[in-house]
C-alpha cells in the first residue's frame, strides 16, 4: 500500500462490482469490501454501485465498501429512486477539495455520468479524478467520448487520472484512440470477464504519462469471484516537488 505521507507514490484502481453480486450469484458487498481492501490503494473508482433504501447523500452498500479503507465516499449515482440509488462511487485515503458530477446520458438509454474530483495528498501533491461508466451501444459511447473530451480540455493544469468501465473492447476502437491522444497511451489489460478475462472494459489513463509506473489486473481467488470484472490497478510517481497551495473547503457542484 503507498502512504499519502509519501512524497511521489499513489496507487489508483477501478473496479465494476456488479452491484456485489459475485460469479455465485450471491449479493454479498462484504466479499467485495476484502477484495477493496486487498488492493491497498489510495483511491478505487467503482461502478454498478448498487445502494437499498436507507441513507440519502452516502449509500449504505457505499458506506460498507468505504469502510475497507477507511476510506472517503464520493457518490456518483445515475439512478436514483424512492427504492434505489445506482450508479459511480469513489473513494479515497486523499483529501477531497472539490466534487463536480456530469450527466453522460443519452434519451432512452440506462443514464450514464461522471465524477470529476480534485484531490490532495498529505504532501500536497494534488491530482485530478475523473471516473465513468460507458454505456452499451457504440453510437453511446460516441457521444459520451464528446463529451468527456470536453470536460477534460476545461483544465490541463494538473496531473489527471481517467478511470472507469468503458465497455469499450477493440483495440483500436475509436474510444480508445481518443483518449489516448488526450491523455497519452496506457496499457489494456483484460479484465473481463473474471472467471477467464478475454476483454478490456476497465481503463485508465494518466496524464502526463510519464507518471504512470505500472499498471496490472488483480487476479485472485477472491477477485475472481466477487465481482464479474477484476479490478484495474495503476501505480503513479508524483512530482517531486509538492503543490505548495493552501488548502480549500470541499466543493461539490452537480452539472445542469
Amino acid at each position: 500500500m503507498s502512504d499519502t505521507l509519501d512524497t511521489t507514490t499513489l496507487v489508483v484502481a477501478t473496479y465494476n462490482i456488479h452491484q456485489a453480486v459475485g460469479r455465485d450469484g450471491r449479493r454479498d458487498p462484504a466479499r467485495v469490501a476484502r477484495a477493496i481492501a486487498s488492493l491497498e490503494v489510495d483511491l478505487i473508482a467503482l461502478q454498478e454501485v448498487d445502494a437499498e433504501p436507507g441513507l440519502h447523500t452516502v449509500s449504505v452498500q457505499m458506506t460498507e465498501l468505504a469502510a475497507a479503507g477507511p476510506y472517503v465516499a464520493v457518490p456518483g449515482p445515475t439512478m436514483t429512486r424512492s427504492s434505489r440509488s445506482y450508479g459511480n462511487a469513489l473513494l479515497t485515503r486523499l483529501e477531497v477539495e472539490q466534487v463536480r458530477r456530469f450527466d453522460l446520458s443519452l434519451s432512452g438509454r440506462e443514464p450514464r455520468g461522471a465524477i470529476d474530483a480534485r484531490l490532495r495528498t498529505a504532501c500536497g501533491h494534488r491530482l485530478r479524478c475523473v471516473a465513468t461508466h460507458f454505456g452499451l451501444t457504440a453510437r453511446e459511447r460516441r457521444r459520451q467520448l464528446e463529451m468527456l473530451l470536453r470536460l477534460l480540455a476545461q483544465d490541463r493544469s494538473e496531473s489527471t487520472v481517467v478511470l472507469g468501465d468503458f465497455n469499450d473492447w477493440w483495440p483500436f476502437s475509436r474510444v480508445g484512440r481518443a483518449l489516448a491522444r488526450a491523455m497519452g497511451s496506457a496499457p489494456r489489460p483484460r479484465s473481463f470477464p473474471s472467471e477467464f478475462p478475454l476483454l478490456a472494459l476497465d481503463r485508465i489513463w494518466i496524464r502526463p504519462r510519464r507518471l504512470l509506473v505500472d499498471l496490472r489486473v488483480e487476479d485472485t481467488p477472491l477477485t475472481r469471484q466477487a465481482s464479474d470484472h477484476l479490478p484495474l490497478v495503476a501505480r503513479l510517481r508524483m512530482p517531486a516537488i509538492p503543490d505548495s497551495a493552501s488548502g480549500s473547503s470541499l466543493l461539490v457542484v452537480e452539472d445542469p
